[in-house]
């Protein structure tokens, strides 16, 4: 294959891949975005794969972290920054270019063999997607995981379609796309190989039907699979046993960021402002961001529990869940944790609750090995070294929720395991102006798209500076717009929506088993690769 054709591969697989997400959001393309560079990998030796799957995951990743940069304005110091965005941009390209060489490697064992059975028709159609979602776990998992804008991410934009996740998970979601984008890469294959056969492959013997019929099966048994999942994944219709409705309020302040320059405004105005609006429908909860309550003190305050009984009060005596920091002595050592607080007006000094977060972002709420190394803290951009909390339910009337912060959406375990633990809700509180005018808000509210569908749990989102809206169990979403078609960020605004809440509901098959048959397969798929490679 020329290199001509191979630059136009990488950079089509690059384009198409950043465009199924925000700004473009053009998610159609996904059914084959992945085709161009699956078929170089096809014609190609496992080092050359490899290459190239590094070069256009790069340009990927760069174009889609392309918000980065929005942190400078907020005194992020823009050397580290730049650095950062390229580090981050190659770490990602990195996994496509394992996946690339693994993938060639068993195409170039196993493709080669001229017998046509079943086994090598299982193998082609597995290996590949297998490889793709273990990728994106290890990618996910190591070093603390940047698990941002899987492939079975873009598809959420189309919630019929990503129902197969109720099954396995995003991971299994990002399988099937990529076995779907695997029979265009087919396609494509068969019709260029005359032209670019894979070096040291031999001509092919004489078509035969029991051949014609192999090639018939080895397209069709991708979308089959495909098909199939789909059909199981269809949610049951039922009558829920426990039915709730909650009346909800999400108010997104659009604060300005912590390192903000700007000139602070009046907590209390703000706030009293927004809540006005919303307090005509009678909400049984109110929902603010992370780090509302900020400016009031920390969670076990006096002055927050102040402000969240004044707002409660203008609600008509609505709970309130918003972002604070926490304090605690443990063992003598005083520890401070990004919390979500609960407050309630029927509870003694109104704190019901508190959670604290379990999955710290690496070099904004902590320096690594700064607890061992404890200069390091003073690296922090917060100043101190956050500590990783516990999982939580808040009880509301009987209703479980289960609080999440900031990038803990986009972290499937954390909300598999709260509905494991018989969560009814999801509330996630985040504060995303340290990015602000940038494409890092409505990005980032794509990953709770996935969590909802996962779990089968409604998810009610607070973004600071957007986005704000409540997910259905069935992916489909209501976002606060300003009247377009695009939610609202960098705006204030608030939203009044009734929940449906089945406390009934029975657990998905992915909250049940998690992503333990995923690594089994890809252990497995592995070890038969790199077995192959030595003998």
């Amino acid at each position: 294959m020329k290199t001509f054709w191979k630059i136009v591969a990488a950079g089509l697989t690059a384009f198409l891949a950043w465009a199924a997400f925000p700004p473009m959001d053009e998610a159609m393309d996904i059914a084959f975005v992945l085709a161009p560079m699956l078929a170089l990998t096809r014609l190609s030796r496992p080092k050359s794969a490899a290459g190239w799957w590094f070069a256009s995951g790069f340009a990927f990743w760069f174009a889609t972290i392309s918000w980065m940069p929005a942190i400078c304005k907020n005194n992020g110091p823009w050397p580290l920054v730049v650095l950062g965005w390229i580090g981050l941009a190659a770490l990602c390209a990195g996994y496509m270019a394992l996946f690339g060489w693994l993938d060639a490697l068993a195409r170039d064992k196993v493709g080669r063999s001229r017998h046509v059975n079943a086994a090598r028709l299982v193998v082609l159609a597995l290996v590949e997607p297998t490889l793709w979602a273990g990728m994106e776990w290890l990618r996910a998992t190591l070093f603390s995981g940047f698990a941002w804008n899987f492939l079975g991410t873009a598809v959420g934009s189309f919630p019929p379609f990503a129902t197969p996740a109720r099954l396995g998970g995003v991971y299994f979601l990002s399988a099937l796309v990529v076995m779907v984008n695997g029979v265009f890469a087919t396609l494509i294959v068969r019709a260029i190989a005359p032209m670019a056969r894979r070096p040291g492959t031999e001509e092919a013997p004489a078509r035969t039907w029991v051949s014609s019929l192999y090639r018939t099966f080895e397209t069709a048994l991708p979308l089959l699979i495909a098909y199939g999942s789909l059909c199981l994944s269809a949610p049951a219709t039922y009558h829920p046993a426990e039915p709730v409705t909650l009346r909800v309020a999400l108010v997104q302040r659009n604060a300005p960021c912590i390192f903000s320059k700007r000139d602070a405004e009046d907590p209390y105005k703000a706030f009293t402002g927004l809540l006005d609006k919303v307090a005509p429908a009678n909400p049984d909860l109110v929902v603010l961001a992370e780090s509302a309550f900020a400016e009031f003190g920390s969670a076990r305050s006096d002055g927050v529990r102040q402000a969240a009984l004044h707002f409660s009060n203008r609600c008509g005596g609505a709970a309130v869940i918003g972002g604070a920091d926490d304090s605690v002595f443990t063992n003598g050592e005083r520890r401070i944790y990004n919390a979500a607080a609960y407050y309630s007006p029927s509870a003694s000094n109104a704190l019901v609750a508190v959670y604290h977060k379990q999955h710290l972002v690496p070099f904004g709420e902590y320096i690594p090995f700064d607890k061992i190394i404890t200069p390091l803290q003073r690296l922090s951009p917060l100043g101190v070294s956050l500590h990783p909390g516990e999982p939580a339910l808040f009880d509301l009337d009987g209703v479980r929720l289960a609080p999440l912060i900031c990038f803990e959406d986009t972290v499937p375990p954390l909300s598999r395991r709260a509905a494991a633990d018989g969560a009814h809700a999801i509330v996630l509180i985040t504060n995303d102006s340290w990015f602000s005018h940038s494409l890092e808000a409505e990005q980032h509210s794509r990953q709770a798209v996935m969590r909802a569908i996962e779990t089968g749990l409604p998810v009610m989102r607070v973004g600071n500076s957007g986005v704000t809206g409540v997910i259905q169990p069935s992916g489909r979403a209501r976002w606060l717009t300003d009247g377009a078609e695009r939610p609202l960020v960098d705006q204030a605004g608030c939203l009044v929506e009734s929940v449906q809440i089945d406390r009934s509901a029975p657990k998905t098959l992915y909250v049940r088993l998690g992503d333990a048959p995923l690594l089994a397969l890809f252990s497995a798929v592995l070890a038969m690769v790199l077995w192959r490679r030595r003998h």
